[in-house]
This record gives structure tokens, sequence and C-alpha cells, in this order.
């Protein structure tokens, strides 16, 4: 399997993040991804190569453009406010809600950034456009080896990506990897394609970005939001809207799910993406289930991400595979990379 690596993932390195009323060091750290490609390596598990250059517009396919003007500026403005702020990250700290205004860009700092911002866990650091939009790449890369044929391919991508909305940022993710991909196999042509979402968390972004299409189907196997982050999107009742009504499925699960309950949840997502008549197939590969994660709460085994591999690649469908989460983080190499090699 081919695998598209972000070489310029560690320039996003957060200090802190606000975890349960403190500020705590960050879980997304450079190591996860120094990780899986230090596996990937070890395995010998095909080519590991930089991404492909791809021009604005491809980022504009799902993003808004005033979004990434801030994203690509964000540093500046906020060294701009006070020159002792290069030493420390940015947090935003204050948001509109219900009946707030969006349409006004403030000119206030911190009010921008939380216009932009759903949760004060994600810190925005000098390298983070630059990191994200290489991660971009890598994604936007491994689907357009989907385009010229190949069968699959891995982007190693970091940060992650599919908590950011079109125009918002939050659970680590600023620009949204798995659906830039999934965009891009649109613009290349596959007429209908499908995103499986196997991280812990609900891809909220992914689905609110795909929410009215018919032609891209969204299926999420992830804890219960009731209790589990990003709690506001994430209900099994949500099942898109206008002409993309059908064409969202959310498989919640309790805390402490194993993997015989959770690859039930499986088989029900891949029959829907089969039922759809998906041409191409983006997994959200986020391996925050495993047992051992500090942030999340089922009791996958590594062992089963084995399964979880051959299980997805018997829909005989183009795969591109976009890492996401995982913050065990000296086991989330060989989880992850069990995964694409049951695949391949």
């Amino acid at each position: 399997m081919i695998t598209f690596y972000n070489p310029h993932h560690a320039l996003h390195q957060g200090q802190f993040e606000m975890y349960r009323g403190a500020l705590v060091p960050c879980h997304e750290v450079p190591a996860r991804a120094d990780h899986v490609l230090a596996e990937l390596q070890r395995r010998q598990l095909g080519d590991v190569l930089a991404p492909h250059p791809f021009a604005a517009e491809a980022l504009q396919s799902i993003h808004a453009p005033r979004y990434l003007a801030f994203l690509e500026t964000a540093w500046a403005q906020w060294v701009a406010v006070d020159p002792a702020n290069a030493a420390h990250d940015a947090l935003p700290s204050v948001w509109p809600t219900r009946s707030f205004r969006t349409d006004i860009e403030p000119d206030n700092f911190a009010a921008r950034m939380g216009l932009y911002s759903f949760d004060a866990g994600t810190p925005l650091t000098s390298g983070t456009w630059v990191a994200a939009r290489a991660g971009a790449e890598c994604a936007l890369s491994a689907a357009q080896h989907l385009v010229q044929g190949g069968r699959a391919a891995f982007a190693l991508s970091r940060p992650p990506g599919h908590h950011a909305g079109a125009d918002f940022f939050g659970g680590y993710c600023f620009l949204n990897n798995a659906a830039l991909a999934a965009q891009h196999l649109r613009n290349s042509g596959v007429e209908r394609v499908a995103v499986l979402d196997v991280d812990y968390h609900h891809g909220n972004g992914t689905q609110a970005i795909f929410y009215d299409r018919p032609d891209v189907f969204f299926a999420s196997l992830h804890g219960d939001p009731r209790t589990e982050y990003p709690f506001f999107l994430g209900y099994a009742d949500e099942t898109g809207q206008g002409a993309g009504a059908g064409t969202n499925l959310n498989l919640p699960m309790a805390r402490g799910t194993d993997y015989a309950q959770w690859s039930a949840a499986l088989d029900v997502a891949l029959a829907a993406i089969t039922r759809f008549g998906a041409q191409a197939l983006v997994v959200s590969l986020g391996v925050d289930t495993f047992a051992q994660d500090p942030i999340s709460g089922f009791a996958l085994q590594s062992e089963d991400y084995l399964r979880m591999g051959e299980r997805i690649a018997k829909l005989g469908l183009p795969t591109a595979l976009v890492f996401e989460g995982g913050y065990a983080v000296d086991a989330v190499g060989v989880n992850a990379v069990n995964v694409l090699q049951a695949f391949a």
C-alpha cells in the first residue's frame, strides 16, 4: 500500500489544551504519526511518499474562503496582538452561540478565533497552517491515487481532520482531510462516494459538510454523544436532510463496547455503504477505540484492528484511508498499521 506522509506535521505541536477544567499537555502529539511511520517502515508495507501539491481551489471545495484566510494568517494576527504571544499557543476563549451573529468577522482577534472554533482543546501554533495544509495534500494525494487506478492509499496526515467543518476547527482538527479526499473523488468523476468513520469520536465536521448531499454517504461508529465528545452531533436519528435524506448513518455505542459489539455495528455500516452503491471509499481511520486510549472508552485490542482491515477490504472498493485519532501513543503505530496490513 502506498502512503502519503506529511513531512511538516511536527510543525504543529501544541503545548497545552483545556481538558476537564485544567490546562494539560496536549494528547495530540507528533509522536503519534512518528510511531505509525516507524511501524510502516518496519513491516515494509509499501512506498512512503511526500504528498503532491494542490492549488488553493482544492481546499475551497470544502472550506469557506474566509475561514481559510483566517487559518493562514492566524498566527501572525496572534503575535500582532502582543509580541510576547509568540512564546505560547493561541486557544479560543469566547464563542458565538444560538442568537449571536456569525456573518460579521470581528476586529478583535479573540472574537475571530471564537468565530472559527468550537472548543478550547485545540491550540493553534506557529506551524499549524503549514502542517494542516500539507496534511490535507496527503489526503488529496491518496484520493488522486485512486483516480489514477490505484486500489488503496494511506494518508498519514497530522493534525487530524474529521472534527473540522466547512468554517470551523476543533477536536484537534483544522482542515477536514477525509471530506477533501471524498470531494476530490467526486470532482474527478466518481459519482457515489462513501466515508466510513471508525474513530471513537463522531466525525461531526464530515457529517455537517455532506449532510444535505445525495452523492456522499457518511457512516460513523462512535461513542454515544450523550456522554462522549463532541456531544452535540452523532445521534442515531441524524440521517441526512433535503436531497441528502438517508445518506447519513450514525451508530453510537456505550463506553466499554468490545470488538464483538463494535463489529456488529461495522456490519450495519458496510451493508449500508453497499446499498448506497458507493464506487469509492474514504476511511477516517482513528484507532482511539483501543482499550488503553487515555481519552476514549471502547475496548478493542490490537489484534481487532487486523479483523477491521479485512472486513473493510471485502467491500472491494478503491479506498483512501486517512489517519485520524489514537492517543495511546506507544500502541498507535501497531494498531493503525494492523488495519493497513490486513486491508492490503
